[in-house]
């Protein structure tokens, strides 16, 4: 057992708490508890997460994460080196894009060639061909006043009468686009507003809407479960970016609907395609536990 992890096992049998109960306040599984107190960060799913647990462990139990931190920093796992794989796939994919791009633009004069060629040889078709089958064909004029007459007379009435249709038509369209902008502009707008903060505990009002469809996406990765006010948990586990980056869960039927956030850092929440502010910075604090009530 480290050092560090036998620090926190006394401090957690100081206040009478098994690992069951620690697991139930902190939201992290058993068996991290455990690999906390013996000192096994590699069992964790990385080394941002192994820091975050251990914070939140010594929350738990009444000790200062930052003095921890400190006094047992050759134990605690550093995440420097995780972002340096990222920022080198990075530079990797824009080298590729800039090839890629150099070959296209290569191949981008023979292409404007071969059009302008089809194009010469459709123009020539069409003034040779097209254009004196279309005058040898033409209907010869009709000799007779009369017939012109009555046929522009005809005609006539008819545009008349398409005029008047479209009139018509014109102002019924004006009509029924000004009943529904004044709909939408007498209903009221979707409010999600904050009730209560306390700690890392924000609650949420939800109002002016029947559909309550909520959305969790990780800018990252984050570690989230998403409940109802039963406690029932539609969706607990890691998101990631790229891979499994967001979560999307219909309320419209029930009452509440409650999130808790890993690292909020890197978690965006949305109710109806609308982002929700955190209350609580998540520099202040990266675990975040978030309740919106929906007040239909």
């Amino acid at each position: 057992m480290s050092e560090l992890g036998n620090r926190l096992k006394e401090a957690r049998l100081a206040k009478g708490l098994s690992l069951e109960e620690l697991q139930e306040m902190t939201k992290i599984q058993k068996r991290y508890l455990v690999g906390i107190e013996e000192g096994n960060h590699s069992m964790m799913p990385g080394k941002f997460y192994a820091r975050a647990f251990i914070k939140q462990y010594a929350e738990a139990v009444d000790l200062a994460p930052e003095e921890l931190f400190e006094e047992f920093k050759e134990e605690v796992p550093s995440t420097i080196n995780d972002e340096i794989p990222e920022q080198l796939s990075r530079v990797t994919s824009r080298k590729t894009m800039a090839i890629g791009s150099s070959k296209v633009f290569d191949i981008l004069p023979t292409i404007f060639i071969i059009l302008l060629v089809i194009g010469i040889f459709f123009l020539v078709w069409y003034f040779v061909f097209a254009k004196g089958n279309d005058s040898d064909t033409a209907p010869k004029p009709n000799k007779s006043s009369e017939a012109n007459y009555q046929e522009s007379e005809k005609l006539k009435e008819n545009k008349e009468k398409e005029d008047k249709a479209d009139k018509n038509n014109t102002e019924e369209n004006n009509s029924k686009n000004e009943e529904q902008a004044k709909e939408e502009e007498e209903a009221p707008k979707q409010e999600v507003s904050v009730v209560k903060t306390a700690g890392r505990t924000t609650e949420y009002e939800l109002k002016n809407t029947d559909k309550f469809e909520l959305k969790v996406v990780s800018t990252g990765e984050t570690w989230i479960n998403i409940k109802n006010g039963k406690g029932y948990s539609f969706f607990q586990g890691i998101l990631k970016k790229g891979e499994t980056e967001s979560k999307s869960v219909d309320f419209s039927k029930e009452t509440e609907a409650v999130i808790v956030i890993g690292n909020s850092a890197q978690t965006e929440i949305y109710v109806n395609d609308e982002k929700v502010d955190f209350a609580v910075s998540p520099a202040t604090s990266v675990r975040q536990d978030i309740t919106i009530r929906n007040n239909k």
